[in-house]
């Protein structure tokens, strides 16, 4: 089993991703850290317990970074994607489980020296709760076992702006550190995850499982599919941003990748956009292309 640590902004496609990830047995998921992006870091800690609780599992949940490195939030929260309560407006009640004491940033830096080499840290939010531990602790890079992060648009436009994918714009700074801290990175960007859609038929399937979880994330996800119709008239979906993350984790050969230095835009209009190049260093694992049918289907076979 391969250790991993999630850090989340736990909306719609994040719940699924936990899901995913906590349903697939080569995976040991150790925690989750929680940070600002779809919604607030309170609310993101709390979908996370509330995911966690319908999943009926024990994982520890640590809170971290309320805004981005410059203190100065650079995009507003996803509400009109993923509902009010950042789950489609489909959570209800409050979860029984209360967060872990330590800092998220302080949690990857403990974990990372505790399992030197060993834990891969799957990021589907902003990059703010890494980029404090490695400025906390550079000498965590090396022991780091990987980074896959759902984030960027290296070869694509940006959804969020015409360059910049929403992970990002949320906080360049913190990308910009992460990139470049020589970290073992893996870019799970728009480049592939806008072609994995997942449809309303799967949505029915779901809804008529006879599973409390299977109509909680039908009713999550019937919502944001009507977010993508409203953005993507006629697409008939939602892609799977953080799931293909936890994907790409399980099975890198859903994937290929190309090697590049990616530079990130922290100014201007153009802030979070991803820039890649095939000269200089550090490089990263840049993600082109991807097997999105054996994907959907591997995914399909165990979120629920």
């Amino acid at each position: 089993m391969k250790p991993i640590i999630m850090d989340v902004d736990t909306g719609i496609d994040d719940a699924l991703a936990i899901a995913y990830a906590a349903h697939s047995p080569e995976l040991e998921l150790i925690a989750l850290t929680t940070c600002f992006g779809n919604i607030s870091v309170e609310e993101a800690t709390r979908n996370s317990l509330y995911v966690l609780e319908k999943l009926g599992k024990s994982v520890p949940v640590y809170e971290g970074a309320g805004a981005p490195l410059s203190g100065t939030l650079n995009k507003r929260y996803a509400r009109h994607i993923h509902g009010e309560d950042g789950l489609g407006n489909a959570l209800k009640g409050e979860p029984h489980g209360q967060k872990a004491k330590l800092a998220a940033p302080d949690y990857i830096i403990k974990q990372v020296k505790e399992r030197p080499h060993e834990m891969t840290i799957i990021a589907v939010g902003p990059l703010t709760n890494l980029a404090l531990a490695i400025e906390k602790a550079p000498e965590i890079v090396p022991l780091i076992g990987e980074v896959v992060v759902m984030g960027g648009a290296v070869t694509v436009p940006g959804n969020i702006t015409p360059h910049g994918e929403a992970n990002i714009v949320a906080d360049p700074e913190a990308a910009a550190v992460v990139f470049a801290s020589g970290v073992r990175l893996k870019l799970v960007g728009l480049d592939v995850t806008l072609q994995t859609l997942l449809s309303s038929v799967h949505l029915e399937t779901w809804r008529n499982s006879g599973h409390e979880l299977g109509r909680l994330f039908a009713e999550m996800t019937e919502f944001y599919i009507g977010a993508y119709e409203t953005r993507y008239p006629g697409i008939g979906g939602c892609g799977l941003h953080d799931p293909l993350a936890v994907g790409v984790a399980i099975d890198p050969s859903l994937v290929s990748c190309e090697a590049m230095r990616v530079t990130v835009v922290t100014e201007g209009a153009a802030a979070g956009q991803t820039v890649g190049s095939t000269e200089g260093e550090p490089r990263i694992k840049v993600c082109t292309r991807v097997d999105a049918d054996r994907f959907l289907q591997h995914f399909l076979s165990r979120v629920i």
